[in-house]
Order: C-alpha cells, then sequence, then structure tokens
C-alpha cells in the first residue's frame, strides 16, 4: 500500500494551505516555520502548544567555518500555529548523534531511568551558534530519525486509532508498512533510540504512529514532508468517517441540550459560584466549550464511563488532568440548586479521587502534589467548562479536551477507546523534566487569573487603567457608554498582548484577555448585561473600577438646568451605586476576595463657583464609598480615588470646557486657536497651582486606582486616596 503524495492530491477531509509562491521566497528556516505554522492551524491535526517539526541543514559552523548538519527543531516550550524563528532551537547533528555513545556507557541507562533523563542536559552542550531557545524533550526523536524532514503532530484521527483496543492491526490495515506501529512510550532518548531502529529494520517506511500519543512522519523534502503529515491524517480521517465516525453518538443521548436562553441562564447563575470553589487555592479563569459534538457528548449515555477512563495523548491530559469532572445532573429538571449540589458533591468526590491517584502512583522523589481541583467540567445540556490560571491556557484546556473527545468517538467507533494506564499517565504529569519546566516559568503577575470591569474605560483614566492593569496579567471587561471608544480599548490591548495560543470556547468565551462593551451605567439592565457577558467570557469578576462621570456644563446664564443637575448624580452617584450592587451578586456568589474603586475628584471636599452639581454629586460619591465599605466587608475591599485636573486624554475636557476654564482664570484665549493649544495652556496652569508643579495625568491616576485594587494595599478599604499634585485646599480634614 504506497502513501505516494502527488503535487495536485486534493485531501477529503484535512485542509492543504501550502502555497509555492509563499515558500519559494523563503529561506530553508523559514520553509521550517512555515511549514510549522500550517500544520498548526488546524486543531485536528497538532495540539496548541504541542508537536514538533525539524529539519536538517548545511550551515558554516561559527568557528570552524566549516560546513556541518545542524539540526533546526522546534524548542520547548513553542507553539506550532504562532512559532517565529526566536521558537526553535539549533544544534549540531553530529553532536546529538554522538550523545548515543555517551549514553550506551551508563551502565544505569534505559526507560525512565536517571541516565535517559540526564540526557536532556546534554542537549544544551549541542547548541549550534549560541542559540538560547531550550531544545524540545522530543530532540532525539527527531535527530535519530535518518530523513531531512520530520514532523511529530497529534491528529485527532490517528490518535484514535493510537487509543483504540486493537491499534496495531488497525495501523496496518489502515496504512500497510508504510506506518509502523510503536507501543506507549513516554517521550525522550529511549524513544528516539526505537524510532531508529524503526527506520533502520523498515527502510521504506514513512512513518510512526506512537500508541496512545500521535503521529511522527519524514521525507527528504520539506513540502513533501507537510503533505505527508496531512495524507496520514486523511486516511485516518476517511477510515473512521467509513465506520461512521461522523454519526456515532456514545451510546445515543442521555438528556437533551438546554436552550440557549436557558443554558445562559443557567451559566449565569452558575459559573461565579463555581468559580469560587475551583479558585480556592489559585484564581482561575474560565472558557465554555459548547460545540455540538462537545454537547452531544456530554449529554450522551456513555460521556459518565468514558470521562472516568480520562484522556490519553500527554499533551491532553497535562492540561485536563488524569479526568474531567462529570456532573451528575438532570438538565431536565431545570433545579439549579440542584446542579449547584451536584457539583459540590462532585468536587469533593473529584479532590478525593485525585489525592488517592497521587498517593497510589506518586514515588520517593515525586514533587509535591499540585492543585487537587478539575480544569475540566463536563454538565448534562450544558457543555464544557475548562478552567485555567490565565485566559488563553483555559482556552488551550478546552481545545484539549475537544479534541479528546473527538479520538474517544473515533476510537470506540473502530474498536474501543482505552487510556494510558494510570501510573504510566502520573509518570508524565509528575515527571521532573516536566517540573522543571514548571518552575522555569516566570513569576505570575499581579493580577494573573483575576478579572478587572472597567467602567468608563473609552479614555481617560479607565483607558490608562486598563492598559496598564493588562500588564500586570488582569483580564479586563472594558466598559464604556461608547461602545466604539471601548472596543478600540480592548482591541489596541490585543494588539498589544495577543490572544494567546489557545483557540477554543465558544461565542464571547472565544476571546483572548480583554473585550469591549458599550454601557449605560445609569441603567440597572444594561448593567446587568455587561456583568453577564463578563460572566460568560471569563467565569466570574474580582475586581470593578468605575471612571464614568460626567460634568454639567451651565446655560447661557451660568446655571445647571435641573435636569443636568439629575443626570450629574445618576452618573457620578446612582450610576456608581448600581454598578457596585450588580457586581456584589458576582461576588457574594463566588466568596473570593476582591475590591471595588470608585472615581471621586478632590472638588468634593473643595468648595468653590461654577461647578456645583459636579463638586456635591463628588461630595456624595465620597460618602458611597464608605458606606460600599461597610455593606460589602470583609471580602470586598471598597475605596476611591480623588483626581484633579486631569486634562489630557480626559472627555470630561471638551473644548468649551476649557474655554470657560481659561476665561474664568483670566488666562489667554482665542477662539482662533486649537483646542490642543489651549489644553496645553490650562494644563501648564493647574500644574503651577499645585506644590509639586507638575501636571497631574490620567496615568497617575491609574496607577492609584491600580495600587488600591492590588494586595498592596490589601488591607486598605473605605479611604480616598488624593491624586492632585498637592493642592492645600484638598488636604484632609
Amino acid at each position: 500500500m504506497s502513501l505516494f503524495v502527488p503535487e495536485s492530491f486534493v485531501f477529503k477531509y484535512i485542509t492543504d494551505r501550502w502555497e509555492d509562491h509563499v515558500a519559494d521566497t523563503l529561506d530553508p528556516v523559514e520553509r521550517l516555520i512555515y511549514r510549522s505554522n500550517l500544520l498548526g492551524q488546524d486543531w485536528r491535526i497538532t495540539n496548541t502548544g504541542g508537536g514538533n517539526t525539524s529539519t536538517k541543514l548545511k550551515e558554516k559552523d561559527p568557528l570552524t567555518g566549516e560546513w556541518v548538519p545542524v539540526l533546526w527543531i522546534k524548542g520547548s516550550g513553542g507553539d506550532l500555529r504562532t512559532a517565529t524563528r526566536k521558537n526553535f532551537a539549533s544544534l549540531y547533528q553530529d553532536q546529538l548523534l554522538a550523545l548515543q555513545q555517551l549514553y550506551n556507557s551508563k551502565s544505569s541507562r534505559g526507560l525512565k531511568s536517571e541516565a535517559e533523563d540526564a540526557m536532556v542536559a546534554a542537549y544544551r552542550h549541542c547548541v549550534f551558534n549560541l542559540n538560547t531557545r531550550a531544545p524540545s524533550i522530543d530532540t532525539p526523536l527527531h535527530s535519530f530519525v535518518p530523513f531531512s524532514h520530520v514532523d511529530h503532530t497529534h491528529p485527532v484521527a490517528c490518535i484514535a486509532l493510537a487509543t483504540a483496543a486493537d491499534g496495531p492491526a488497525l495501523t496496518s490495515e489502515i496504512y500497510g508498512t508504510d506506518v509502523i506501529w510503536v507501543d506507549w512510550q513516554r517521550p525522550g532518548f529511549e524513544l528516539g533510540l526505537q524510532l531508529q531502529a524503526v527506520c533502520a529494520e523498515n527502510p521504506e517506511a514513512k512513518g510512526v504512529l506512537l500508541g496512545g500519543h500521535g503521529l511522527i512522519n519524514w521525507a527528504e523534502s520539506d513540502k513533501a514532508c507537510y503533505h505527508l503529515s496531512l495524507a496520514l491524517a486523511d486516511r485516518a480521517e476517511a477510515f473512521l468517517a467509513d465506520r461512521g465516525a461522523g454519526t456515532y453518538s456514545f451510546g445515543g443521548a442521555r438528556h437533551k441540550p438546554l436552550n440557549e436562553v436557558v443554558r445562559t441562564s443557567v451559566l449565569v447563575d452558575v459559573l461565579p459560584w463555581l468559580r469560587g470553589k475551583v479558585s480556592q487555592q489559585k484564581r482561575c479563569i474560565a472558557t465554555l466549550e459548547l460545540d455540538p459534538q462537545v454537547v452531544d457528548f456530554v449529554n450522551s449515555v456513555d460521556a459518565p464511563r468514558l470521562a472516568e477512563l480520562g484522556t490519553s495523548c500527554p499533551d491532553h491530559f497535562l492540561r485536563t488532568k488524569i479526568k474531567p469532572l462529570y456532573v451528575e445532573w438532570d438538565p431536565g429538571q431545570g433545579d439549579v440548586d440542584a446542579l449547584k449540589e451536584a457539583l459540590a458533591t462532585g468536587l469533593e468526590q473529584y479532590r478525593k479521587d485525585y489525592a488517592a491517584y497521587y498517593t497510589a502512583h506518586r514515588h520517593a522523589d515525586s514533587p509535591p502534589i499540585r492543585t487537587v481541583e478539575p480544569t475540566v467540567t463536563l454538565i448534562p445540556g450544558i457543555g464544557l467548562i475548562a478552567w485555567g490560571k490565565s485566559k488563553s491556557e483555559s482556552r488551550v484546556t478546552a481545545e484539549f479536551y475537544r479534541a479528546a473527545i473527538g479520538v474517544m468517538q473515533g476510537a470506540e467507533v473502530a474498536s474501543t477507546y482505552t487510556a494510558l494506564p494510570r501510573q504510566e499517565a502520573f509518570d508524565i504529569e509528575y515527571w521532573s523534566l516536566e517540573e522543571a519546566k514548571l518552575r522555569r516559568m516566570p513569576q505570575e503577575k499581579e493580577f494573573a487569573g483575576q478579572v478587572v470591569a472597567i467602567f468608563g474605560a473609552g479614555s481617560g483614566i479607565g483607558r490608562e487603567t486598563a492598559v496598564r492593569l493588562v500588564a500586570e496579567g488582569a483580564n479586563i471587561v472594558a466598559i464604556d457608554l461608547n461602545e466604539t471608544a471601548a472596543k478600540d480599548v480592548s482591541d489596541t490591548i490585543l494588539q498589544s498582548v495577543g490572544m494567546g495560543i489557545g483557540v477554543a470556547g465558544t461565542g464571547v468565551s472565544g476571546c483572548g484577555n480583554a473585550i469591549g462593551l458599550g454601557c449605560d451605567i445609569t441603567e440597572r439592565a444594561a448593567v446587568r448585561k455587561v456583568m453577564e457577558t463578563a460572566i460568560l467570557a471569563y467565569g466570574g469578576l474580582d475586581h470593578v473600577i468605575i471612571t464614568a462621570g460626567m460634568f454639567p456644563g451651565a446655560d447661557a446664564t451660568g446655571v445647571v438646568p435641573d435636569a443636568a443637575w439629575d443626570k450629574t448624580f445618576a452618573v457620578n452617584v446612582k450610576g456608581s451605586y448600581i454598578v457596585a450592587s450588580e457586581a456584589a451578586k458576582i461576588w457574594e456568589m463566588q466568596g473570593l476576595r476582591g475590591s471595588l474603586v470608585l472615581t471621586g475628584s478632590v472638588n468634593g471636599v473643595v468648595p468653590k463657583s461654577g461647578s456645583m452639581a459636579y463638586d456635591t454629586s463628588k461630595s456624595a460619591l465620597n460618602h458611597l464609598v464608605r458606606e460600599l465599605a461597610v455593606a460589602y466587608a470583609p471580602l470586598i475591599r471598597v475605596n476611591g480615588i480623588a483626581p484633579a485636573t486631569v486634562i489630557a486624554g480626559s472627555s470630561m475636557f471638551g473644548r468649551a470646557r476649557v474655554i470657560r476654564s481659561l476665561r474664568k482664570y483670566k488666562l489667554p484665549c482665542s477662539s482662533s486657536e486649537s483646542t490642543d493649544t489651549l489644553r496645553e495652556r490650562l494644563a501648564d496652569f493647574y500644574a503651577e497651582r499645585t506644590l509639586t508643579e507638575q501636571r497631574v495625568t490620567a496615568k497617575d491616576q491609574a496607577e492609584a486606582a491600580i495600587l488600591l485594587a492590588s494586595r498592596k494595599l490589601g488591607k486598605t478599604t473605605g479611604q480616598i486616596l488624593t491624586v492632585d499634585g498637592g493642592l492645600k485646599g484638598a488636604f484632609l480634614r
């Protein structure tokens, strides 16, 4: 059975994205990156953050000037879809091969031996041209295969075969001698040696199906290797389709899915409560995966059995843990309290099961047990909820279990699904090399795993706060009366930090770590709606910062009309109360500590003419801070900032107000001058009258708001922090 792939071959189930006119403009390493990115674009072919690609090139040694063979391979921790040159390691191929002599000299060598693990450190001695990217644990799998180009991927259909009870026979039936079956073996030096032996014993073979793991294949040209990867996955897809994989229903439906309206209502009620339960040790961010295939699986007769077996592919269970939490709940009854009770019972049992799993399989030198909380929750009638320390991680987790469902479906339709033995799974999950990788991760930032809603984020202080908080690891819900401005903020954030590597998530839950929403804070229904959207996007809420406000204009006689008074208090006082009271419902469900920061003004304590409505509204806001601090204690701290004269970027200082202020202070002012010029003049005047003689900016206020929300002031509540450059009239009374 030949697997020759002609140039014009059309795949039935897999999309061929290769374009010669693009590839032909690239150098050899760029072509490797191009190939990698193409493979990574389809989650059915490659797990996000997983898989490896490599190429062997001739390069000039920077020391000797000689041309030497160099292995370029995706390094540790990279992602094929998003990889760039910096994600690839380069190593002397001859030195990698010579490591076999070193390994063979070790009397204690063998699978899972200290000698095998020690070889990983030896890879760094083979680095070519001072490349700083850490080599992958899979380096021997690529180096020891005697072909120029190697792809290691995790196609869903191929893993289905790799996890089938009769995987070897199915592999032979589908691929003949083109693909050789290799029993499960953890990645590492020993597996590299085994692949080397397979190639020697089967010189016509084009690849290997790794039991319980994935696919590895090779070719002498990069384009041929790419197309071979597609062809092998496509053939597996075709075989499973012929067996009925597309219509296989996991034993039939046990439950019916809830309609979208009811499902949303249940999720809004349950997610914050559940987030509070799974975030006792570390804050988690949720991703909802409600794809029809996922929902059909969760609702099926076989779901409880298969969920208990757990996932097989190492890439999968390192994120999804050994198994998900399947909740025994009847969606037909629609009883949310019963669902919470079932979740509470399930969580308690899951924690016990995970602790028992760790105890039963740990070794004397195993790392300490990690969190016992599930990262995947399956709820009949609803779908899948994934949890992670970041939005990207939870999206990856959701993606991996979605892929695992496809794996189980294929394995069940072709044979019987089998998971890795628990000991093998444990030895991967708590492998010392995996632990070392975790310890190399940078320290988490202050607001990692936390959700911050910023009202008034479209401009000025709110915008600066949103941008600044993202740099501290926060997930931002940017909210503004001007929805376009709010979305511009979230788009700016995502352009800066990216969407992360995860690709899963249904609806708004497929977002990155910022979303932009429109809302009038004087309308409770509108506030409730954006809060519900935040829940669906991230699972809950930790902090609320309100910078939204209004400065009313006077009429021709200099008087603020009654309607403007009403609106000023509606926005500056009542609006903040509405937001706080809606957020409080979420905080109460979560039971986690958080904070609320309101934006007042030094005008709230400094009596002066010309701004009575605004000043008195801010004075009322100051007392609202104190009232809410009492009401929401002990979990939620409530504080306020009191800015003064923040002009740049502020929507409150329009041209008309600037001109009125300049005239009030008898400063030069001409209608022919630009608004920016007038603003600069007013900003200079305000700076000169402060004790510090410095301008007060939106960034200054953002720093104050973030400080109040942070752990640094974690025992401060009911206070107003003035940031005004030093105005004597606003000193504490």
